[in-house]
């Protein structure tokens, strides 16, 4: 919420100028004749502001009183984006005729003065200036992003649109929101399903059910320095779900120790209670949020804390973190001994990973510690723990951050990774181990090292990677002396192709960049006869002044393989339209052949560009592509903003081979695995889907000309070998994916989360039946990498008729 908060201000105001022109007024169904929104306020803790929460009121504009069990107050982003969600607010109870019914939301660290004790509580952070809410009959989230589309919705009993919200009533949204003004109705509660013309920025005016205009006692207020410990303990706070039973309201002298301090970033400490109650459910630590003041409290500080709790979410879709926020301190005494810590190892971890909430929010369900992962960690939130002697499963970042697996015998990779190896196989014994202490060097691991002895520390939560142990006392790092790969020469009779993802390279990085990568080609690729590359930028990279082409990037490059020791590659590729192909912006990301004509003939056929779809011709010898290079139907809404597929006509001993050069769309806006959503939402891969089927009609086309032809489609498809997209690219057997002709556990290009991963791909046509694949690590495992991404082989035996 301190963040989230922040952040989506700012995205609002940025992002809803480009979507907001193309919203026209929709006519919803005839105004609300028992229940409207009466007003709407965003601001709440935010600088500036004076009360400390967000807030929706309801008004009853029937004859009688209205049961509003089973609805809900719904809020969307006012510039939605394609991975944008409704955040649900289930309500209960009723609203009188002439009523209002008060629904709180989220807390953040700024006011003074709390709302009335509200009628429902959520935990949406709405934005100060710009956003919709909508009066639902159900808890089900509602799906539209557009106006006409909410139009459209019979479930929709109110909304409000505000700031420069896409999805509003009538000609406009109400317009004035801010961190110190609501927008409301006026006192006639006068609906004409017109945003803009019902409802006016104001003085924030929260009125509940019981007609209470100020505080209830969940705000700060003034709890002093108590000497005592008050009524509420730790584990009062932390509750049995996600969410604290106590979000938002003032707590005074929660007793604990101090156990660690965080000093940097999101600045505080955390106590943990030693005298914990018998339910494994509920946590007895919790973080103490200081904001940007330095915490005056010492590790074996026991402490009185108050303050307001809060859950703070990082991002939209992850878990959230219960905090004490606002505090006052004392100390009683210092010195004190730590609790000891829990022991977190393969016995005590779950193999389930996450509980299931068929798509929704798993923030209410109640905590099963014992069965799934997930739980368990919040029910450990902020409580000391210790592991011992892990094995590191992702390396370490230039974040300081590495990841370990307390459960060395969960799918362990031929090299020492964990492999993810299907959608419900995540791994559960993964965790990320940061530091607490800054004033040592943080080791440097390579996946397959050990953590060696004893590492304890405090259970904490981020949107990056999730649960994370923050370490107040490292183990060892031993070093296993893991190897980067060399895969073999191909022999005179074998073609070898690569893929290679080289990370946005560009004329202007740095010389050693190019060398790292150049000596990845020539020396543990063996020097391929054709190289496919990916994340090849225009010649100057992101700055964004029209430029294309590639050519100083390509000499650059090439130069390198040779001072290498490699070959004197040529290369092929069609410049895209300047900002239409997705990637850095000014980028101009393409894919791009590299292939050496000492062994390999490339066949230019002339008329490919950006713009012109390549295409199958019948030959009487078989198939031939119109164009060459070319690109795969560009015009496509399934490549808008992304990478186009490149396609070449290679010659090999006479004999063509066609040779399909990928680059689909990222999981960029999919919820993460460890998110409050569960199961995740894949929101990327819809569009993955489509590009996959564009290049297997096109495959298929050059098959129903050839049924041997040779074909090749490689790549960094950014999904998974049993992913959909996947799936859509092999439909019809038109293509096997060779990373399945790997045994299971060396099927991997790609490391992210500590789990060991298959983004990158090569698969072949029937016409391909001799050949020898190799994915080859020399990156995704090694915290020193020139890519993020491993290369791939696959040396085919030409045989046939030419």
């Amino acid at each position: 919420m301190r963040i989230s908060r922040h952040r989506s201000v700012l995205l609002a105001g940025a992002v809803a100028v480009t979507l907001s022109a193309t919203a026209l007024p929709a006519a919803f169904a005839a105004p609300s004749s028992t229940v409207v929104i009466s007003e709407v306020y965003g601001g709440g803790g935010n600088s500036g502001a004076t009360l400390t929460r967000d807030f929706v009121e309801l008004a009853g504009v029937g004859s009688g009183t209205f049961d509003l069990s089973g609805y809900s107050v719904q809020y969307l982003p006012g510039a939605p984006s394609a991975g944008s969600l409704w955040q649900v607010s289930a309500l209960s109870g009723s609203v009188a005729a002439g009523g209002r019914y008060l629904v709180a939301e989220a807390a953040g660290t700024g006011g003074t003065v709390a709302l009335p004790a509200p009628d429902a509580t959520g935990t949406v952070a709405m934005s100060a200036a710009s956003g919709t809410i909508a009066l639902v009959s159900g808890t089900t989230p509602l799906t539209c992003k557009t106006a006409a589309d909410c139009a459209a919705d019979t479930r929709i009993v109110d909304l409000v649109g505000y700031g420069s919200a896409v999805v509003r009533e009538g000609s406009g949204p109400a317009t004035g929101a801010s961190a110190t003004a609501s927008v409301a109705r006026p006192a006639s509660l006068a609906d004409t399903d017109d945003n803009a013309a019902d409802l006016a920025a104001g003085t924030p005016t929260p009125v509940n059910a019981a007609g209470d205009t100020s505080g209830g006692g969940e705000g700060p207020g003034d709890p002093g320095n108590p000497t005592e410990p008050g009524t509420v303990r730790v584990h009062d706070i932390q509750g049995t779900t996600r969410v604290s039973p106590l979000d938002g309201k003032g707590v005074t002298g929660v007793p604990g120790v101090v156990t660690a301090v965080r000093t940097s970033g999101s600045r505080g400490f955390w106590i943990q209670d030693t005298a914990p109650d018998a339910d494994a459910r509920t946590s007895e630590a919790v973080f103490v949020y200081t904001g940007s003041a330095e915490p005056k409290v010492a590790v074996g500080d026991s402490v009185l804390v108050s303050g307001v709790v809060d859950e703070y979410y990082p991002s939209s879709t992850t878990q959230s973190v219960t905090e004490i926020t606002s505090p006052r301190v004392t100390v009683v005494s210092s010195g004190n001994p730590l609790p000891a810590p829990v022991v977190l190892d393969a016995a005590s971890v779950p193999d389930a990973y996450s509980p299931t909430a068929g798509g929704g929010s798993i923030d209410g369900l109640p905590l099963e510690p014992s069965a799934y992962a997930l739980d368990l960690y919040e029910s450990l939130e902020g409580v000391r723990v210790r592991i011992a002697d892990t094995r590191v499963t992702g390396a370490t970042t230039a974040y300081d951050e590495i990841w370990v697996t307390v459960a060395p015998k969960q799918n362990p990779t031929e090299r020492g990774g964990t492999l993810y190896s299907s959608y419900t196989d995540q791994n559960s014994g993964r965790i990320k181990v940061m530091s607490l202490d800054t004033s040592r060097p943080f080791p440097v691991g390579n996946v397959g090292d050990v953590l060696a002895g004893a590492t304890t520390g405090v259970i904490d939560y981020a949107s990056y990677g999730g649960y994370n142990l923050q370490a107040t006392e490292l183990g060892t790092l031993v070093d296993k002396h893991l190897k980067r790969e060399v895969t073999r020469k191909q022999k005179g009779g074998e073609l070898a192709v690569a893929t290679y993802n080289v990370e946005n390279l560009d004329a202007l990085d740095e010389q050693a960049k190019f060398d790292t990568l150049a000596e990845g080609v020539a020396v543990n690729l063996s020097s391929p006869d054709i190289v496919s590359l990916e994340e090849i930028q225009d010649d100057n990279g992101a700055v964004n002044d029209g430029t294309v082409g590639s050519e100083a990037t390509l000499k650059r490059f090439t130069d390198a393989i040779v001072a290498a020791g490699g070959p004197r590659y040529a290369w092929r590729y069609v410049a895209p339209q300047d900002g239409e192909d997705g990637g850095e912006p000014g980028g101009n990301i393409r894919n791009v052949f590299l292939f050496n004509p000492e062994r390999v003939s490339f066949t230019d056929r002339a008329g490919g560009d950006a713009t012109t779809p390549v295409a199958a011709v019948p030959t009487k010898k078989g198939v031939a592509l119109s164009v060459s290079p070319g690109r795969i139907n560009p015009a496509s809404a399934a490549w808008a903003d992304s990478r186009k597929p490149l396609v070449g006509e290679f010659r090999f001993h006479g004999k063509p081979v066609f040779v399909i050069g990928n680059h689909f769309a990222s999981k960029g806006g999919d919820q993460p695995l460890h998110g409050r959503y569960q199961e995740p939402w894949r929101s990327s891969e819809s569009k993955r889907i489509q590009q996959a089927t564009e290049v297997n009609t096109f495959v298929k086309s050059l098959l129903a000309a050839d049924k041997s032809a040779r074909v090749i489609t490689l790549g960094d498809l950014n999904d998974f070998a049993f992913s959909p997209a996947v799936s859509a690219l092999t439909d019809g057997k038109v293509l096997k994916p060779l990373i399945t002709t790997l045994p299971a556990d060396e099927r991997y290009s790609y490391v992210y989360d500590g789990n060991s991963q298959t983004l990158d791909h090569i698969l072949t046509s029937p016409g391909i039946r001799r050949f020898d694949y190799d994915v080859v690590h020399i990156n995704a495992e090694f915290a020193d990498q020139a890519s993020d991404h491993d290369p791939q082989i696959v040396r085919v035996k030409v045989e046939g008729r030419p």
